[in-house]
């Protein structure tokens, strides 16, 4: 029970990072100047990484944690 309840939550707050670190990075890249060519690539590459993390983790619990 309590490993179905921790799964779930760890899986919502991956996807949660994920959509919040493509949301800075697109306000980032429309926001344009300096700030753009500063934090753009990054928050994008962040977003890469974490979409990795995510996806990983998520393949993970499917296959260790499936019924």
């Amino acid at each position: 029970m309590f490993t179905g309840i921790f799964v779930k939550i760890l899986s919502i707050i991956l996807l949660i990072a994920v959509g919040i670190v493509l949301v800075l990075g697109i306000g980032t890249l429309f926001k344009g100047g300096e700030t753009s060519k500063k934090y753009s690539n990054k928050l994008m590459q962040l977003r890469v990484l974490l979409q990795f993390v995510a996806i990983i983790a998520l393949i993970a619990f499917a296959y260790f944690f499936k019924n």
